[in-house]
């Protein structure tokens, strides 16, 4: 079921056209991954997603419901997570999500229970102090527990990884795969390794349009070279092997580098043998034999060239 569509959205600013005739759908209980590169219009896009920026033209609806300027009705369905969230910094994380718990119009024990459920999924439980005094990897946990507050039926994550260490960003993904069963997740981000990490689908935005998107599994699968990556123990036996190998018939083409070569081939089952047993022959010693698989980086690269 489709829980968001978005179809030919067009905006600009003065003369420069940011977003111009993007068109994508995201399926319920999924993570949606929403790429691009930086200034490329992916919170241009979420902005006018939850109807907080006017639209030139195009339509986007929400569980099944088209969303509006000005009317923002439809974000009854949405949580929402900038990139960087703000907060009271003299309040405490419970105190915080009891403020928001009021606003939203929850009862006493749904915030209760709600709130407890919420810090114990983002880990904050048995924190105390103010957040004033939280790390940048603290208050985005937090952030996903106030956008968690009203169960919504989609979370929406702008950059929520870019400026985290390793650790908080690990964190970060742990607990939107965690929840992915109870709502869908659009992710906005330029880190192609997250992605990889949570994202079934994805659509990747370049000059305001979409450049490609579908399941990921699926687009390396059609984008997949056949390329051998081979390195060896020593510069004399990576020559040697070049020797041996320049003339095969089934070889297209061999990048060459210091201590490894990079072979691209017509069927990589049938000439990786072939390799394989002629430098076998050779008593050439190798280091590292790879079958290269296409990433969603060498994806995004031939998309913004």
């Amino acid at each position: 079921m489709e829980i968001l569509k978005v179809e030919n959205l067009c905006k600009s600013f003065g003369t420069h056209k940011v977003i111009d005739g993007l068109s994508f759908s995201v399926d319920e209980h999924t993570i949606y991954g929403f790429l691009g590169q930086n200034g490329s219009g992916k919170t241009t896009t979420m902005k006018m997603i939850l109807g907080l920026l006017k639209l030139d033209s195009g339509t986007i609806t929400i569980c099944g419901e088209k969303v509006t300027y000005g009317e923002t009705k439809t974000n009854k369905y949405i949580g929402f997570l900038p990139d960087v969230p703000e907060f009271y910094g003299y309040m405490r994380p419970m105190e915080y999500l009891k403020l928001c718990g009021e606003i939203t119009g929850l009862s006493k024990q749904a915030i209760k229970e709600k709130s407890e459920e919420l810090l114990t999924l983002v880990g904050l439980i048995d924190v105390k102090r103010k957040i004033g005094g939280f790390s940048r990897g603290m208050k985005q946990r937090l952030g996903i527990a106030q956008a968690l507050l009203n169960e919504p039926r989609i979370l929406i994550c702008d950059e929520p990884t870019s400026a985290l260490d390793p650790v908080g960003r690990k964190d970060i993904l742990d607990i939107l795969l965690s929840i992915k069963d109870k709502t869908t997740v659009i992710f906005s981000t330029h880190i192609l390794s997250d992605v990889e990490r949570v994202c079934e689908n994805i659509g990747m935005i370049n000059d305001g349009k979409l450049a490609i998107s579908g399941n990921i599994n699926a687009l390396k699968e059609v984008n997949r070279h056949d390329i051998i990556y081979i390195e060896f123990e020593s510069e004399n036996d990576r020559k040697l092997a070049y020797s041996s190998l320049e003339k095969m018939e089934d070889i297209k083409e061999i990048i060459v580098e210091k201590n490894s070569l990079t072979i691209k081939v017509h069927d990589v089952k049938k000439t990786g043998n072939s390799i394989i047993h002629k430098l076998a022959g050779e008593q050439l010693y190798i280091l590292k034999y790879e079958i290269l698989e296409p990433t969603l980086e060498s994806i995004f690269m031939e998309v913004v060239k």
